[in-house]
């Protein structure tokens, strides 16, 4: 017969894997797939500040390490795979399939779209070579180590100036380099970020290449309007250019926000009967390492109870 898992989680990063942690725990028969190593964005940190029971912080590949040895330990089967579409049968009669890229299908009663999110990059040289190493995509989880140092701050939009006024709590000086000559961000981020005598402007500037061996040195920006290239001497370079959902797996299935969140409730639920989605990828205020386990965990007792629902085994009055 065709095998059938209770609960397919799509995704490991934080919170695909404490999704699986708690199903294991539940023994649901549950299985994850990931395309690259599990870890998702915290492979790629650092260090780990703000994740509560490490007060000198923890190195993101030790703790996506751990969160994996600890979900596999639980009993979660974890494969190598990367889901092209989740196709929906009829719903809470015949089980989801789930197309492979590269070929093969997967079936579960549930699924759980613990996909993530990824940051627009600039594409210059020394980006991908230094993230970690003083690149960042993520102010909230990375300023506090910059403190009374130089930072660059590439972009013009919300996120942009609210992340650059919130580094100034650290930094010694904030640079924001953006292409235009004006912002795109609200107004009044922007009156402020004008009023903070810890923010320079460079305007009309682009990022052309981030400068450093082992740590970044600096940014290189070129001025669109002479042509002209210098290197702004810094510790660090935050790119806030934008943060893209990886919802395409859902859609058209499940509701979507006009930026291609996933929409959920508080049980992370979304719109389609038997799909749920936790981290990243869903609508939320706060994309943190600690609320993506959060969502997983909610995500898999959400789970677990439509599972037995289906099956007709929950436990009578709820639990």
């Amino acid at each position: 017969m065709e095998k059938i898992y209770d609960i397919l989680i799509i995704g490991g990063g934080p919170a695909g894997l404490a999704a699986g942690l708690y199903a294991a725990r539940a023994r649901m028969d549950a299985l994850l797939i990931e395309r690259e190593a599990c870890g998702g964005q915290a492979l790629v940190a650092d260090t780990i500040e703000n994740y509560p029971g490490f007060p000198n912080g923890i190195k993101g590949p030790d703790l996506s390490d751990w969160m994996t040895k600890q979900a596999e330990h639980a009993g979660l089967k974890i494969e190598s795979a990367e889901a092209a579409a989740v196709e929906a049968g009829r719903p809470e009669k015949e089980p989801f399939t789930v197309a492979l890229i590269g070929g093969g299908k997967l079936k579960a009663i549930s699924v759980i779209v613990a996909t993530g999110a990824h940051w627009n990059r600039l594409g210059v040289p020394g980006e991908a070579e230094l993230t970690g190493r003083g690149v960042s995509f993520c102010a909230t989880c990375d300023g506090p180590l910059f403190r009374g140092k130089d930072v660059v701050v590439v972009g013009g939009g919300d996120t942009a100036l609210e992340d650059a006024l919130f580094l100034t709590r650290f930094a010694g000086k904030v640079i924001i380099v953006h292409r235009r000559d004006r912002f795109r961000a609200a107004k009044i981020l922007q009156e402020r970020a004008k009023a903070n005598k810890k923010i320079e402007l460079c305007l009309n500037s682009t990022a052309s290449e981030i400068v450093g061996k082992s740590r970044v040195e600096g940014v290189k920006v070129k001025d669109a309007v002479t042509g002209r290239e210098k290197v702004i001497k810094c510790d660090g370079a935050f790119v806030l250019i934008g943060l893209v959902p990886n919802s395409d797996v859902v859609k058209g299935l499940v509701k979507l926000c006009p930026k291609n969140y996933i929409i959920t409730d508080d049980q992370m639920k979304t719109s389609a009967s038997g799909i749920f989605a936790a981290g990243d990828v869903r609508m939320k205020i706060l994309r943190q390492v600690v609320t993506a386990a959060g969502d997983g965990a909610v995500a898999a007792t959400s789970a677990e109870r439509y599972v037995e629902r289906i099956k007709g085994t929950e436990y009578p009055g709820g639990k």
